[in-house]
C-alpha cells in the first residue's frame, strides 16, 4: 500500500489532456537559496540523513539547463564523496513510473547516480538499489562514455552540455530502460537489481571519486509514460513545497487555470489567473495535503503539494 492511499485514489479519479502520464513532481531548483539543499526541502535528503554537512549537494549558478541554477554534486568536503537523496514522495509500487532530469558532466570529470528502492527515515544506509551503478566516464578513463558498474550496458553521452536523461519503471514487472541524450543507454525489460523492493524510493546522487563533478536540473517524474512533449506542455513547477500562505507557480506559458483538491477530490479552490508565474493564496486552506491541477494551453498537469 502506498503511503498516502487516500491520495493516490484522488490521483486516479481525474482526467487529464494525456493519456499516457500524470505529473507527480517537478523540480528546477529555482526556488532555493544557495547552497546545501537539505535543509531547504524535504525531497531532498543525504545519505546518512545529516543536513547541511558534507554530504549535502550545492545548489549553484554555475551551471542552469533551464533558468539560473542547479545542483552540483561532486566531492569536495565529503571523506566519502557526496551522497544526495532525491525521494520519490508517493512512493509507486504498481503500474508505470517515469523519471527524467537534466544532466551535466564537465570534460575530466565523473557523473554518477543509482536509483534506490525503500528509503529508509533518517540514516538511509544501507539502502536498497533497484539499478545497477550508472557511470558517466568512470574514473575520468573514459570520457564521452556511460557504463554500469559491471559494463554489461555501454552508452555515449556529450561532455560540456546539458542532456537528458529519461528512465521507465515498471513495478508490475520490476524492470526498467533508460535512455541518454535521446537514446536508448539500457533497453526495456532490465530487471531491477533487487527484485524484493516494494516501491520506488528515490534517485542517489552520489560522488564515487575524486573525478566525480556533475550537476543535475529539471527533474520531472510521472505515473505513467512521460513523454517529451508531455513535459514541454507544461513546463512549470511549483514552491515552496510544502507551502505555508503563497504557492508560486514557475512557467513558461500563461497559466490559464488552477483547481486544487483535498484529498477526497473534492474542488477547494479555483483560481484563473491568465498570467505568466502566477501566485495562488492558499492561506485560507488547512494543513493537509492537496493536488494542485494546472492548465496551460491545452495541457493540463497535477502535482501533489503539502501544506
Amino acid at each position: 500500500m502506498k503511503k498516502i492511499y487516500f491520495l493516490a485514489l484522488a490521483i486516479g479519479a481525474f482526467s487529464f489532456s494525456s493519456s499516457y502520464a500524470q505529473i507527480d513532481q517537478t523540480d528546477d531548483l529555482e526556488s532555493y537559496s544557495l547552497g546545501p539543499i537539505s535543509a531547504q526541502s524535504p525531497l531532498w535528503k543525504t545519505w546518512s540523513g545529516d543536513e547541511g554537512g558534507p554530504e549535502d549537494g550545492i545548489v549553484t549558478v554555475e551551471q542552469a539547463s533551464s533558468g539560473t541554477q542547479s545542483l552540483k554534486i561532486d566531492e569536495v568536503g565529503a571523506p566519502a564523496g557526496k551522497d544526495q537523496l532525491y525521494i520519490f514522495d508517493s512512493q509507486p509500487d504498481s503500474g508505470i513510473y517515469t523519471v527524467q532530469f537534466s544532466y551535466y558532466v564537465p570534460s575530466g570529470n565523473e557523473g554518477y547516480f543509482n536509483i534506490q528502492g525503500t528509503i529508509n527515515p533518517g540514516d538511509q544506509s544501507p539502502g536498497s538499489f533497484l539499478s545497477p551503478d550508472l557511470y558517466f566516464n568512470p574514473d575520468n578513463m573514459t570520457p564521452g562514455q556511460g557504463q554500469t558498474g559491471d559494463a554489461s550496458f555501454v552508452w555515449t553521452f556529450p561532455h560540456d552540455a546539458w542532456f537528458t536523461v529519461r528512465m521507465v519503471f515498471d513495478m508490475d514487472a520490476q524492470t526498467f530502460e533508460m535512455w541518454v541524450d535521446g537514446t536508448e543507454a539500457i533497453p526495456a525489460g532490465t530487471f531491477f537489481n533487487d527484485l524484493t523492493v516494494p516501491y520506488l524510493g528515490g534517485i542517489d546522487f552520489y560522488a564515487p571519486s575524486e573525478f566525480s563533478t556533475y550537476y543535475v536540473d529539471d527533474i520531472v517524474t510521472a505515473f505513467g509514460l512521460l513523454g517529451v512533449d508531455d513535459i514541454s506542455e507544461t513546463a512549470f513547477s511549483v514552491y515552496p513545497n510544502p507551502v505555508k500562505d503563497v504557492l508560486n507557480i514557475s512557467s513558461k506559458n500563461a497559466v490559464d487555470n488552477v483547481t486544487i483538491y483535498d484529498v477526497l477530490g473534492k474542488t477547494v479552490l479555483t483560481v484563473n489567473p491568465g498570467a505568466i508565474s502566477p501566485k495562488v493564496d492558499m492561506s485560507g486552506l488547512s494543513s493537509g495535503a492537496y493536488l494542485v491541477q494546472v492548465t496551460i494551453g491545452n495541457a493540463t498537469k497535477t502535482v501533489k503539494v503539502l501544506k
